[in-house]
């Protein structure tokens, strides 16, 4: 089953985790120095904040799944919908390893579709990734994929805006 995910940057960690906490009943089910996430059943939401992204506010929403297959239709989707897509494969961001399809809508909100396949020691691997930088990526012809079936671990930085 698909969960629907939101990501927040916050000014103040301490503050919002405070907040959520009790908006939502329950403790973060992860929480590290510059980020913490929810994981609810009901309604099935994947809620996480960071102080690692842009000014306060709305950084990207998603929609997490179960498996690669569920990620490759989502990806059929969405190049459907006639956005770029762009993939990373087995990428490390928000204290996981993932793969991943990312999208902006008509108006700019930046969408992560993903699937979880292991729990990660670092917020991101390597230099930040255009996933995980702020920023949205722009394609270069090489990198839009329909449905990748191989895709880089992210997008270069000097392709990002």
């Amino acid at each position: 089953m698909n969960r629907f995910h939101v990501h927040l940057n916050v000014a103040d960690l301490t503050a919002s985790i405070r907040f959520y906490s009790e908006l939502f009943a329950s403790p973060p089910t992860v929480l590290k120095p510059d980020y913490a996430k929810w994981m609810m059943e009901d309604p099935r939401v994947n809620f996480a904040i960071s102080t690692v992204g842009r000014a306060p506010g709305i950084d990207h929403l998603g929609i997490q799944v179960d498996s690669r297959e569920e990620l490759a239709d989502l990806g059929r989707r969405l190049d459907a919908a006639g956005g770029s897509v762009i993939p990373e494969d087995a990428t490390v961001c928000c204290y996981a390893r993932s793969d991943k399809l990312w999208t902006e809508d008509p108006q700019g909100t930046r969408w992560e579709t993903f699937h979880t396949l292991d729990s990660a020691t670092t917020y991101h691997g390597g230099d930040a990734p255009c996933a995980t930088d702020g920023s949205a990526c722009t394609p270069g012809a090489s990198q839009v994929m329909s449905v990748p079936e191989q895709s880089p671990s992210c997008c270069p930085k000097s392709d990002c805006r």
